[in-house]
């Protein structure tokens, strides 16, 4: 999975959403079958959010797009995928996941949707809104289709309530959790994205949430706002000191082992190889940073 910055969630049934939530400059745009569409046009949703597929694919190449099912236990996925999996889709966002099988069932729906309408390599981004999913998710991580885990955050939302935290703006409460959804995420090689920040106005939290996020070692962020969207990107985007540390520390190490060394001193740091290895891995993670 490509290491989104920021995924901003649309309504589906509301077409005339998408193109804001394109031009508000998110890395992807997840359009939402579940909780944001009521259940009497929910079926009426479908062939909505496929178009729509359609529409910003065509407008805009480069974003990614997922959807967001219906749960599993609702009967109601297979019917989304059916008219959602089409030309121009991305990811699949599948919530409600309770352990690793839930995972398999997913991938042999896409794997018939798929060859059906003319689609593939489509990949799972897996929230973690579950008991079973916290429990289980180094085995989620490493499941079939799985690009990328979002660590549970939110102030308002499911695993707030199965869970019983009382939500802060600092996370301690969940520091624990998400330790574990970015630890899955490192050991099976996919893209770990932070939680949302609810509160629409608090820009400077905002700021300060995401950070702490990146800080832990996330890399990128939900967003239910488009006015969210630019300072989540600033927030998980590099800044030119640090691609210019990056790349000196790497020159420098390969100077000094092409000399025969196998450590050198780099702006006061001592440098070896892991720390080159640390750098080739950040570089290569930012290195479409300037075809945004």
């Amino acid at each position: 999975m490509r290491p989104y910055r920021s995924v901003l969630f649309v309504p589906g049934h509301r077409p005339g959403w998408v193109e804001k939530a394109a031009a508000a400059g998110a890395d992807a745009v997840v359009l939402d079958l579940e909780d944001s569409v009521p259940d009497a046009e929910k079926a009426a949703a479908r062939a909505t959010v496929a178009a729509s597929v359609a529409r910003l694919r065509a407008a805009h190449g480069r974003i990614g797009i997922g959807v967001r099912v219906n749960p599993l236990a609702t009967g109601l996925a297979g019917a989304d995928l059916e008219e959602v999996v089409v030309p121009g889709l991305d990811f699949v966002f599948p919530p409600k996941l309770t352990g690793p099988d839930d995972v398999i069932r997913f991938d042999a729906l896409l794997d018939h949707f798929e060859r059906r309408n003319g689609v593939a390599g489509l990949e799972l981004l897996v929230p973690t809104e579950t008991i079973g999913a916290i429990e289980h998710c180094a085995a989620i991580a490493a499941g079939p289709r799985v690009g990328g885990m979002i660590g549970p955050t939110a102030e308002h939302a499911d695993i707030t309530r199965v869970v019983g935290f009382e939500w802060t703006p600092e996370g301690d409460e969940t520091l624990y959790l998400r330790s574990r959804i970015l630890l899955a995420c490192r050991g099976a090689g996919v893209h770990p994205v932070t939680g949302l920040w609810e509160r629409l106005d608090d820009l400077d939290g905002l700021r300060d949430f995401a950070l702490r996020g990146r800080r832990l070692g996330f890399r990128g962020m939900i967003a239910i706002h488009p006015r969210h969207v630019p300072v989540i990107n600033e927030v998980f985007s590099p800044g030119p000191e640090q691609v210019a540390f990056y790349r000196g520390l790497a020159e420098a190490y390969e100077r000094a082992s092409a000399a025969g060394t196998g450590a050198v001193r780099y702006r006061g740091v001592h440098v070896d190889k892991a720390h080159y290895d640390t750098a080739l891995e950040w570089l290569a993670t930012h290195a479409d940073e300037g075809d945004r």
